[in-house]
């Protein structure tokens, strides 16, 4: 099951994990990248995300008769972008409540919930595997930009960098995730003073 990951990261240049860990989920995010603007025109700055993720691992191609093929899976992240409703309480703005961004836990169709992405006041971004009793505190190690073929997802605004991550200090039971295979979440630009959410 690793090895096809592993090609595809090798293909667009992101660090193999080490041999000494395990593959333990394959959560699929769905929610929103957070920008802040300084001004009309700025350059949007990354101030966060927010997500709500499901355990897509059972669905990784090659397993049983639920798994998907291999178009499927990586059409996956676009197909759940495209068709649903990203589950999260929004506010007036488009972006998520401040007091109580996220809706009831609850499976996305088929992928039942794995956990919620975030960063914490101190900006760092936490991936909470509530369901597994597991956490995340990251740091980036290395990014390199999702492949044109990226979906742009159903703004048109590009699919985000795929990431490298690793403990930060504080997890357990996790110790590196990839950001990969992402559709949408560039900003839509600096369009007006404050802040710009984008699924």
């Amino acid at each position: 099951m690793l090895s096809v990951s592993l090609i595809q990261l090798t293909a667009f240049e992101l660090p193999t994990p080490p041999r000494i860990v395990t593959l333990k989920h394959i959560p699929l995010g769905f929610g929103i990248q957070n920008y802040s603007c300084t001004d009309v025109g700025a350059i949007p700055v990354p101030i966060g995300a927010l997500a709500v993720l499901y355990d897509a691992t059972n669905l990784y191609p090659g397993q049983d008769r639920s798994s998907l093929t291999p178009g499927e899976w990586v059409s996956l992240p676009s197909d759940v972008l495209n068709t649903g409703k990203v589950p999260l309480n929004r506010n007036e703005n488009g972006g998520a409540s401040l007091t109580n961004p996220f809706p009831k836990k609850q499976s996305l169709k088929s992928i039942p919930y794995l956990g919620h992405h975030f960063f914490n006041g101190a900006g760092t971004p936490i991936f909470d595997l509530d369901k597994a009793n597991q956490l995340l505190m990251a740091k980036k190690i290395n990014a390199v930009k999702a492949p044109a073929s990226a979906p742009a997802g159903p703004e048109g605004s590009g699919a985000v960098d795929w990431l490298y991550l690793g403990d930060a200090g504080g997890s357990q039971g996790v110790s590196i995730a990839y950001r990969v295979l992402t559709a949408g979440g560039v900003s839509h630009g600096c369009k007006a003073k404050g802040t710009d959410s984008t699924s």
